[in-house]
């Protein structure tokens, strides 16, 4: 199943085609579902909840066996642990700092990964998403760091994080990239060499 149908991303790469004809700067585009699958912080809250059960249990005056007591940990713990991996709850379990390091660090190696550090004058900004986490970030290469303030992208990805919480992924990124695109214009207008250097087409990781 795709994060995004046909049409959102026609859209989207159509918006990047015509930011580009009128910068200098390369935009790419990327989704995530999560950046990461979250395994441990679940299974170990699950792993806690099935110790303190049998103390639940005794206060309330049942008496148990210690076979007794192992089953129902055993129970309680495979019981937690499932209920855990449910997406919506796993997402309230991460503690938001943990979530957004690592949604963090997928953005910065999709940076490298889809080249956007050996454009010809550095000017390649990524946007990602990472939609568990309703994650939004922008990175731009030193070129555009040079001129352009690093807090000058943090209205454009407020709005975008809004987007995305009301699941219009794909509204949010046309915004964003038709927004990015007005920044870029000022700094980095189109000269008459301007090459497409980097694919206008959304990324999805699974």
């Amino acid at each position: 199943m795709t994060l995004l149908n046909d049409k959102d991303k026609q859209r989207i790469a159509a918006a990047i085609a015509e930011v580009e004809r009128h910068t200098s700067g390369e935009l790419v585009t990327v989704i995530a579902r999560s950046a990461d699958d979250y395994l441990y912080i679940p299974t170990l809250a699950a792993a806690l909840l099935a110790l303190i059960t049998p103390a639940v249990i005794d206060l309330i005056g049942h008496p148990w066996t210690m076979q007794h007591s192992y089953l129902l940990q055993l129970a309680a713990f495979m019981g937690f642990a499932v209920l855990f991996r449910w997406p919506p709850l796993t997402m309230r379990l991460i503690p938001k700092q943990v979530k957004h390091q690592r949604a963090h660090r997928i953005a910065m190696e999709q940076f490298f990964a889809q080249n956007l550090h050996r454009t010809q004058q550095h000017t390649g900004v990524l946007l990602f998403v990472s939609m568990a986490e309703h994650y939004v970030e922008i990175i731009a290469d030193q070129g555009i760091n040079d001129r352009v303030p690093v807090d000058a992208w943090q209205g454009i990805v407020n709005s975008f994080i809004t987007e995305v919480k009301a699941r219009r992924v794909g509204d949010g990124f046309v915004t964003a990239v038709t927004a990015c695109g007005e920044l870029l214009r000022q700094h980095f207008p189109a000269d008459k060499d301007n090459v497409n250097e980097l694919a206008n087409h959304l990324v999805e990781l699974g």
